[in-house]
């Protein structure tokens, strides 16, 4: 075993090719501000799609493409309440009907009591 390995190289650590007859892909580069007032540039290829916001390299808060286009707000459900749950199981004619039914309970419990 000890004569089948590799002497003097760490396998996956170190790239043999060169960078002989390679030329670098076009670049474009995206100027972005933080609400901290941070200002950095990114670079993308030039065919990439700029995305409207990014995080801030210097305090990892969401900065947004300097002359870009504001980002669309997102969909915020409203919270369901429990009176809408309820609703969403039982008619507001059954609800008074129920209602009823208890206040009589309650108030034969209330003349017993006395």
């Amino acid at each position: 075993m000890g004569e089948r390995s590799l002497r003097g190289s760490r396998l996956g650590s170190v790239s043999y090719e060169t960078e002989r007859n390679t030329a670098p892909i076009e670049r474009q580069y995206a100027e972005y501000r933080c609400p901290s007032g941070h200002l950095f540039t990114v670079p993308f290829a030039d065919d990439a799609e700029l995305p409207d916001t990014w995080e801030c390299k210097f305090d990892g808060s969401a900065a947004k493409l300097v002359g870009g286009t504001e980002p669309a707000p997102k969909k915020v459900k409203p919270p369901r309440t429990h009176w809408d749950m309820l609703l969403e199981r039982r008619s507001v004619e059954d609800l008074e009907e129920v209602l009823a039914e208890r206040l009589e309970v309650l108030r034969g419990r209330r003349t017993r009591a006395s």
